[in-house]
C-alpha cells in the first residue's frame, strides 16, 4: 500500500503550486556559497542532512523506550530526549529544504509530503514534552508514541526520495573506469573556454582547454547526473553545472559551491599526433 500511496502522491499537481513557491524561497534563502555548502555537505564530502536526521529520529525512539521501560521513573530523562530531539530537527530541516530545494516534479511533491510529515511529527513532540513538564506524564506519552509513527511515515518518504529517486546520490558511483589511454577526439575540436563532450569507452567526459592546459572530468554530475558539458567555464579554471549551480574545480575535480557534496571523477588527459586521449585517473 505504501508504494501505491507514495506513487499517488508524485502524481499529484495539486501540489505544486505550493511546493513551486515554497522551493523557490529556500532557494533564495540558501543561495549564498557558504550557506549552501554548509547545508549540502559540500565541506564534508557527504551530504549532511541524512546524518542529521539520526539524531531526532533516536533522541524521540529512545524517549518512548524509556515511557515503556522505564515508567515515573525514567519520565524526566524521556523528556529530556523529547527535547533533544526537538532541537536537533532544526539543522536537520535546514539540511533537507536545501536538498529539496533543487528537485523538480514528483520528487518534488513527495519531497513536501515528507517535510509536512517532519512539521507534524515535531508539533506533536512539542506538545508531549509541554505536556510531560505539566506533570501529564501519559498524555505525553501517548503524543510522543503518535509523534514517532509520523516520524516514520516522514521517514519513509525519506528513504523513497534517496533510494528510489536518487535524491543526494553520487550519479557517478557506478561509472566504469578506463585504464587504457582511449582515444577521444580530435585536438583541433578544443576551443579554449569551450567544454567538449566525448565518450571514453562508453564513458561520458568532458574536455576543457583552459589558458594552454587540458583538463578531463566525467561528464555527469555527480549531484543529480546534469550535463557538466553544457556548463560554463569561469576564470579561475571551475566549470558550474547548468542544472543546479554546482562549481567544480577543473584542475581536480573537487567541489568549490553545493549543492554537490561529492567531487567529479578526474581523468588523465594527453594530445598526441593531433588527437586526445583520456584515461581515468589513478588517484
Amino acid at each position: 500500500m505504501l508504494p501505491k500511496l507514495t506513487e499517488e502522491v508524485e502524481g499529484l499537481q495539486a501540489l505544486d503550486g505550493v511546493s513551486q513557491k515554497a522551493a523557490d524561497w529556500v532557494a533564495r534563502a540558501t543561495h549564498p556559497d557558504a550557506i549552501k555548502n554548509a547545508l549540502s555537505g559540500t565541506w564534508l564530502g557527504h551530504p549532511v542532512h541524512p546524518m542529521l536526521t539520526d539524531v531526532p529520529i533516536g533522541a524521540w525512539a529512545m524517549a518512548s523506550v524509556l515511557d515503556v521501560t522505564a515508567g515515573r521513573a525514567g519520565a524526566a530523562s524521556a523528556r529530556r530526549l523529547v527535547g533533544i530531539g526537538l532541537i536537533a530537527t532544526l539543522p536537520a530541516a535546514a539540511s533537507g529544504a536545501s536538498d529539496w530545494s533543487d528537485t523538480y516534479g514528483g520528487t518534488q511533491r513527495v519531497g513536501l509530503v515528507h517535510a509536512v510529515c517532519n512539521v507534524t511529527a515535531s508539533a506533536v513532540q512539542a506538545a508531549s514534552w509541554i505536556a510531560r513538564g505539566r506533570g501529564r506524564h501519559k498524555l505525553g506519552m501517548a503524543l510522543s508514541g503518535v509523534g514517532l509513527g509520523i516520524t516514520a511515515c516522514a521517514a519513509y518518504l525519506g528513504g523513497h526520495l534517496s533510494l528510489i529517486r536518487g535524491v543526494g546520490v553520487n550519479h557517478t558511483a557506478f561509472q566504469q573506469t578506463v585504464p587504457e589511454w582511449t582515444d577521444v577526439a580530435a585536438e583541433s575540436a578544443l576551443s579554449d573556454g569551450e567544454p567538449l563532450r566525448v565518450t571514453a569507452d562508453g564513458v561520458p567526459v568532458l574536455l576543457v582547454r583552459h589558458d594552454g592546459a587540458l583538463y578531463a572530468l566525467s561528464a555527469t554530475c555527480t549531484h543529480a547526473g546534469g550535463p557538466l558539458d553544457e556548463g560554463k567555464v569561469d576564470a579561475a579554471g571551475c566549470i558550474r553545472c547548468p542544472w543546479h549551480g554546482s562549481v567544480f574545480r577543473l584542475e581536480d575535480g573537487s567541489v568549490r559551491r553545493g549543492p554537490a557534496a561529492v567531487g567529479e571523477p578526474r581523468w588523465e588527459a594527453m594530445t598526441d599526433g593531433g588527437r586526445v586521449y583520456v584515461r581515468s585517473a589513478k588517484d
